[in-house]
């Protein structure tokens, strides 16, 4: 208990509380649409900390609710056979710029977080709806892995340019949310990896990131009941107008 606590008790009430209070907010979010965890949490967390150390806290989070999202549809072995290329280009670009970049306690990891979270949020508020063209699949699919293993590997996000690939493959709804929580799952695990071979990953960083499993789950719930009574639509733009000032915020003043 004291390796889980210990974290907690070195960074002090307050930002114990921020953490906390991130991961309710970003599971809620996840609940509503689908994804955003760590984003949100990478968001948040780095306008107090390393990019380094809030990574760190959303591997136990990230890589359970994205299981369970995964786990949730019907086409696991159908989305396996036709994203593998994708997905295996995703874990080994991660492996790659974690030893070859990395996140680290600079100054130009937060910046680097805050254009990864603002042209992430300038997509959803503005990028087209893409359709990727027949015979493209094949060569496109595994470069925007690499590209989306490298930018998990430099900022702890890991959703451009993977989302907007998946979403132009034309799935259902259904096969979407699992793929991107298949993609989630693996970019998640990749990180994991990255960050063990940097020593940012030892057993109290995984005993603080267990910890806030608890605050993602209740998130997440809270954000399925909320799904229910708002406009999914209103939500998200407003999910992506606050990406943008977070964004925003860490680009300019990192």
């Amino acid at each position: 208990m004291d390796t889980l606590l210990a974290f907690y008790q070195n960074i002090g009430p307050a930002l114990s509380l921020l953490v906390v209070v991130t991961f309710i907010l970003a599971g809620t979010v996840k609940g509503v649409i689908g994804l955003g965890l760590p984003t949100v949490a990478m968001g948040l967390l780095g306008l107090a900390m390393p990019p380094a150390q809030a990574a760190a806290l959303l591997i136990v989070p990230s890589t359970l609710t994205n299981l369970w999202q995964l786990a949730a549809g019907r086409h696991l072995l159908v989305l396996l056979r036709r994203l593998g290329p994708t997905l295996a280009a995703i874990f080994v670009g991660t492996l790659v710029g974690s030893a070859w970049l990395g996140i680290n306690s600079g100054l130009w990891a937060a910046h680097a977080l805050g254009a990864a979270l603002l042209v992430y949020a300038a997509y959803g508020l503005l990028g087209p709806g893409l359709r990727l063209a027949p015979g493209r699949e094949g060569w496109l699919g595994p470069l925007c892995g690499l590209l989306t293993g490298l930018v998990t590997a430099v900022t702890g996000v890991f959703v451009m340019p993977a989302v907007p690939y998946l979403q132009s493959l034309g799935l259902s709804r259904d096969e979407l949310i699992q793929a991107l929580g298949l993609s989630f799952t693996v970019s998640t695990v990749a990180l994991a990896l990255g960050l063990a071979g940097q020593d940012a990953l030892g057993s109290q960083a995984l005993g603080a990131s267990l910890l806030m499993l608890a605050p993602a789950l209740l998130g997440m719930l809270a954000g399925q009941w909320l799904r229910q009574r708002i406009s999914a639509a209103l939500f998200k733009r407003c999910f992506f107008i606050g990406m943008a000032v977070l964004g925003g915020h860490l680009l300019i003043n990192g």
